[in-house]
């Protein structure tokens, strides 16, 4: 995107009536956010960042190879719906229609047979993706009929494999380094991930996906699986280019605590240093971590200052939980820190 387009985009964000009076007061006061990332933590974000704003777009991971979504892969050749389902199911509002349709969507059918274990919503999905033809389209449908407050997009057009370089997997020999395959696998695998890679090597990236970054005010990446839901973002070469490329902020919100297996023992600066190995000229504006969660601030603030950042302390985490975020306290800290730094557009 040129200098003179992002000046022209936000000129029409300031001119009174540029956009249509239907949606244009409404867009003009509230700020464009894609949030990136997959399975529970785009979820929980998504429930946020719902509060605050209705320019939302979720770009999500297309690598899981587990339960009904890898099935669904393995037999129909599919993108896997599990984490675009869990999104769209978040996105939905609070109100009787929103909540009934999420729990839909979300249940599991028990039996016997060869249903057992399907998610409703991913067979919708699927039932779409073949009728239409068009994942986005699909997924715009899906989001329409639930009265999502968001857009749900696929981070690529094709099934990705995820693959892991892990050290110490085989306990016996603890300094040899494994290739471990597939998300599922990949994020309860004991031993240290080194790094991890996508199978194609250089995957198609969704054009709407990559139009959102680069159009938005504010992108948010995390919290999630480290390594199987938020570093494969940046194992797309054309997201990671518009990640870099974009005029938005970037805020990364990190985990409330280490996931079992595939980032135990880490600390939050770590996170940071295996995030900048994986996209060395990415920059960040802001990382938002839960203070309880943060023994080091001054180790994490240096990693940050690293990657051009700032760290915002808030409380983010549910009463009585010490590693699920509270969507209402979460909400507020996206808020103020959209608030404080450096807007983009006059949405206050």
């Amino acid at each position: 995107m040129t200098g003179r387009s992002f000046r022209m985009r936000r000129v029409r964000r300031l001119v009174p009536g540029a956009r249509g009076a239907a949606r244009g007061d409404r867009r003009r006061t509230q700020p464009k956010v894609v949030a990136l990332g997959g399975g529970r933590g785009l979820s929980a974000s998504l429930a946020a960042l719902r509060r605050i704003t209705g320019d939302l777009t979720a770009v999500v991971t297309v690598a899981d190879d587990g339960g009904s979504s890898g099935r669904l892969r393995d037999e129909l050749g599919v993108l896997p719906p599990g984490d675009l389902r869990k999104a769209l199911a978040a996105l939905c509002g609070d109100d009787d229609w929103g909540q009934t349709w999420a729990r839909v969507i979300q249940h599991r059918f028990e039996s016997h047979g060869d249903m057992h274990g399907h998610a409703v919503g991913n067979l919708l999905i699927v039932a779409l993706w073949e009728q239409l033809g068009d994942p986005v389209q699909a997924l715009d449908l899906v989001g329409k009929l639930l009265g999502a407050h968001g857009r749900v997009l696929p981070m690529s057009a094709v099934p990705l494999e995820l693959q892991a370089l892990v050290r110490g997997h085989d306990p016996a020999e603890p300094d040899a380094v494994t290739t471990v395959r597939g998300q599922a696998t990949v994020a309860l695998t004991p031993g240290e991930v080194q790094s991890v890679h996508v199978v194609p090597e250089d995957p198609p990236a969704v054009p709407e996906a990559v139009e959102a970054v680069l159009d938005a005010d504010w992108v948010v990446l995390g919290p999630g699986s480290w390594f199987s839901s938020v570093i494969p973002h940046l194992l797309v070469p054309e997201l990671l280019d518009a990640l870099q490329e974009t005029k938005a902020r970037r805020v990364l919100s990190l985990n409330l605590a280490p996931q079992p297996g595939e980032t135990e023992g880490f600390s939050p600066q770590r996170h940071l240093e295996v995030l900048a190995r994986h996209a060395p000229k990415l920059a960040l504006d802001v990382v938002l971590a839960d203070e309880a969660a943060v023994p080091d601030r001054e180790s994490l603030c240096d990693a940050a200052k690293r990657l051009g950042g700032t760290v915002e302390l808030a409380p983010v985490a549910a009463q009585g939980s010490s590693a699920t975020h509270d969507p209402e306290l979460l909400a507020a800290a996206y808020d103020r820190i959209f608030r404080m730094h450096g807007r983009i557009g006059p949405w206050r």
